[in-house]
């Protein structure tokens, strides 16, 4: 009895393996072929052909446009829409991008506009440049994004982690603050105790002392009247 349980115990381990196997090989199938179908699918609301994207005409918004695109785009058409900047980092993965058109945008000339201005000047195309100017703010208007100061730029620049930096340095000078007078006001009681202590325990003994003193007397009264 031992040995077929022992032999049905193994086998039984062995079936349990080999289907952890199996699910393990076949999610990974599924993951790749998920993996290569994002890579290679077209976004919305654009339409693809070959490695043309066209995404011109769309309404698209810097909030709205897409986050990636197929690594095997040649083109890429972004013109004729609402674009103020681009996304951070979202034309660098397409390493086959050979055209791209920009024009026809409102480019916002402000601190989000350095991506782009940075990409464009690493692509070295005149055309290209050209053909994406400043529409706002004023003062910037026409002016070609790729010949903006970059310092000019930073000055409207707002980081949420300096605003936050600054808060959490507020906020822990409060709590400071508040720990010493929590702490100034804990020595004070403790100190008023201590007084209030002392006063006690000096009135007790002169108490004692006191009562020592009368039943003393009382003491020698009575022997007096004895005597």
């Amino acid at each position: 009895m031992f040995i077929i349980s022992t032999t049905h115990t193994h086998c039984t381990l062995s079936r349990i393996s080999m289907g952890v196997h199996t699910v393990c090989v076949i999610m990974s199938m599924l993951l790749c072929m998920s993996a290569a179908r994002a890579e290679g699918a077209c976004p919305s609301p654009c339409s693809c052909d070959g490695g043309v994207v066209e995404c011109n005409g769309r309404g698209l918004t810097t909030s709205s446009m897409p986050t990636s695109f197929p690594s095997d785009t040649t083109e890429l058409r972004l013109h004729n829409n609402h674009l103020t900047a681009l996304p951070t980092g979202v034309l660098d993965p397409l390493t086959s991008l050979r055209k791209i058109s920009l024009h026809g945008n409102p480019w916002s000339c402000d601190c989000s506009i350095l991506y782009l201005r940075g990409w464009l000047l690493k692509q070295r195309n005149d055309v290209l440049m050209r053909n994406v100017s400043c529409s706002s703010p004023h003062a910037l208007q026409g002016v070609l994004v790729a010949n903006l100061v970059e310092e000019d730029l930073l000055s409207s620049c707002r980081y949420w982690f300096c605003d936050l930096a600054l808060a959490s340095q507020i906020s822990l000078v409060i709590f400071i603050i508040i720990q010493a007078i929590l702490l100034a006001s804990v020595i004070y009681f403790l100190r008023r105790f201590e007084r209030l202590s002392k006063e006690a325990r000096r009135t007790t003994e002169e108490s004692i002392a006191g009562g020592d003193v009368s039943g003393g007397n009382e003491y020698t009264m009575i022997k007096d009247r004895g005597t």
